[in-house]
């Protein structure tokens, strides 16, 4: 006699696509058992099953019934660490992300960390809105926290809006050695998980990937 196979699943309705994985291991070893009962009981004497043949149905579905319980102790594990992350995720709501996006002027100060090349002779902010440059001074050839606070030089302020910024690095001659955007701190209004990676929704609409946020402070800091 052939050495059985695990039982197939049975066409039920509803009900038994709902049963748990622990009540369908423990139903089918109770058919595995009966099987191999009847198979043992309806074997030919002249040609009996060798008892290894036995053992190797029964290691068989007892690996596949590891399987499963190890397949559960994963999705519970995987469960935990997504409530754990979420929870993370949740603590940088509020607050203020340093990275190298547009401001969202409002009339308070925007904190820009211009790094200027260091063998530069003169460097310039350079401030945009959606028609151009609006605003271009002096800063000091440092990487030193600056408060952009949106006041021109005549006294008047710039509307609430959209601004972009560039720090532009010269050298002795006048010739631009490098320009770049530098980071600013912006307000995280959202953070999300997307396929395992963090991305953060700053304060109007800029998406980043988390890996380029390279500072974090408490919001209205």
């Amino acid at each position: 006699m052939e050495p059985i196979s695990a039982p197939t699943a049975s066409p039920a309705a509803g009900a038994a696509q709902a049963a748990t994985p622990e009540r369908m291991i423990s139903s089918d070893f109770e058919t595995f058992l009966r099987m191999l009962t009847a198979q043992i009981e309806n074997q030919d004497p002249l040609n009996p099953l060798e008892s290894s043949d036995f053992a190797v149905q029964l290691a068989t579905f007892s690996g596949v019934e590891q399987q499963v319980r190890t397949n559960e102790l994963i999705s519970a594990l995987d469960s935990r660490m997504g409530a754990l992350g979420m929870a993370q995720l949740a603590g940088l709501v509020g607050m203020e992300a340093l990275a190298p996006v547009p401001a969202e002027y409002r009339g308070a100060p925007v904190t820009i960390l211009p790094a200027p090349q260091t063998v530069a002779d003169r460097a310039e902010l350079v401030v945009r809105d959606s028609a151009g440059v609006v605003e271009r001074f002096t800063i000091p050839v440092l990487p030193e926290r600056f408060e952009w606070s949106g006041i021109l030089p005549d006294g008047s302020a710039l509307p609430a809006g959209r601004y972009s910024f560039e720090v532009v690095s010269y050298d002795a001659a006048g010739a631009v050695l490098l320009t770049e955007t530098p980071p600013i701190y912006t307000p995280v209004i959202e953070a999300r998980n997307e396929e395992g990676a963090t991305r953060l929704i700053l304060d109007g609409g800029t998406s980043v990937d988390a890996q380029e946020v390279t500072g974090l402070r408490p919001g209205n800091a």
